[in-house]
Formats: structure tokens, C-alpha cells, sequence
């Protein structure tokens, strides 16, 4: 049994030896050029598998709550800094520490960290330093 083909725009058979449908005027293929399409467009299983971005759940990390609650209780020394690996910065609170100033900071710091999402924690504070 042969199978008739159809245009793609309006559905009305084809010759196969047109490359232009005849009442629609849309451009078809040739049976050659859909034979080599087919055989050059991967299946499902053959394409390539693409890995997820750059957070992910399951990875150990650094913790937002134990920045965050570092941050609180002990952000007047940079502790928190140190522990995100931002060194230069963990010193300089600490140099700063008699002015409260550092504290007043990685209080609100503190609370950024918990109140912000896992995603958005890992890629601003933990991705940067890599």
C-alpha cells in the first residue's frame, strides 16, 4: 500500500516530483531531503543529556543557618566571613570590632542569610567565593 504525501500547510496531496505544493503555494521537501532529515534529527535517546545549573539541593555546602545564626550571635568578629571564606573581610571586622560597627552589620547580615532562599544563598555567597 503506498502512502500518499501531504502539505504540511493545507494537507492537499503532493506529487513527488513537486517541490511546491499546487494549491497552497508552501514549499515541501523532496522524499530524498525528508529521508536525509530523518536519518540526520536524533531520537529522544540519542540526544545529549544536559546536567542541571550550578545549585543543587543535595550537595554538601555551606549552611545559610550556620551563617546566619554565626552572623547574630558573633558577626562583630567576622566569624561568619571566615566561615563563607571570605577571608580579607573576616579580618577587617575583626580589626573593627571596637566599634561595634561590624556588629551591627552581621547582625543585619544574619538576617539576611536566614530570610534569604537556599538557591539564592548558594549562588551569592557560596558560588562567588569558588
Amino acid at each position: 500500500m503506498e502512502t500518499v504525501r501531504r502539505c504540511n500547510q493545507c494537507g492537499a496531496p503532493i506529487d513527488e516530483n513537486l517541490s511546491v505544493c499546487r494549491y497552497c503555494g508552501e514549499p515541501v521537501a523532496t522524499q530524498k531531503k525528508q529521508q536525509q532529515y530523518q536519518q540526520s534529527t536524533p531520537t529522544y535517546e540519542e540526544q545529549p543529556v544536559y546536567e542541571q545549573p550550578a545549585f543543587q539541593a543535595n550537595v554538601k555546602t555551606k549552611s545559610k543557618t550556620t551563617a546566619g545564626i554565626l552572623a547574630i550571635l558573633l558577626g562583630g568578629f567576622g566569624i561568619h566571613k571566615f566561615y563563607l571564606g571570605k577571608i580579607f573581610t573576616g579580618i577587617l571586622y575583626m580589626l573593627f570590632c571596637w566599634t561595634y560597627i561590624p556588629s551591627i552589620i552581621g547582625f543585619i547580615e544574619g538576617i539576611v542569610y536566614l530570610t534569604s532562599s537556599e538557591e539564592k544563598f548558594y549562588r551569592k555567597y557560596v558560588l562567588k567565593n569558588k
